[in-house]
């Protein structure tokens, strides 16, 4: 059986008093469609619009389209057993990197290549939003104050992962 290899396995660390940015391995992530009512019953509480995510019982939901949406949970999540027959299930997670963003200055470092108002106000814990970084697609996950989840297509994951650490350089150590 093939073992899987990260994306980020020769990734330079990037070391931070104040900014980590690392891979963020071991998570499910499926895309679901189809009747709401049948997925709700299965993953729990669906989130009413696009750019808000559901939290519930360790599983992550975002809404990314009308009766669409990613369910993020942890490694060996049984999600996509219990929805068999009652939705479409694609399982993606082997196609992502999930690259954890954390520190007082991360909501700066994403403003230098992403167009999103990241003041606290505006993109709040709970927050996600597909957008792209230099014509790379990437959702982005506001998992608390000062801290983000991105998740990039493996195929661009060490692009992504490069581009935030040269973003970070000012707050590396010397």
């Amino acid at each position: 059986m093939l073992e899987r290899r990260s994306a980020l396995a020769t990734a330079h660390p990037y070391r931070s008093p104040v900014l980590k940015i690392e891979e963020a391995p071991g998570f499910s992530l499926l895309q679901l469609a189809g009747n709401e009512t049948a997925i709700a019953k299965s993953a729990g509480p669906l989130p009413e619009r696009v750019g808000v995510a559901a939290l519930h019982k360790g599983r992550t939901i975002f809404r990314i389209g009308p009766a669409q949406f990613w369910a993020i949970g942890p490694e060996g999540d049984d999600l996509s057993r219990k929805l068999e027959g009652k939705s479409a299930v694609t399982s993606l997670a082997s196609s992502r990197t999930r690259i954890l963003l954390e520190g007082s200055p991360a909501r700066d470092v994403l403003a230098k290549g992403i167009a999103i108002d990241w003041h606290e106000s505006a993109f709040k814990a709970g927050s996600f939003a597909l957008t792209g970084v230099h014509h790379m697609p990437l959702a982005v996950h506001c998992t608390g104050v000062n801290s983000f989840h991105l998740y990039a297509m493996r195929t661009f994951a060490m692009s992504v992962y490069e581009w935030l650490t040269d973003a970070a350089l000012e707050f590396a150590k010397a």
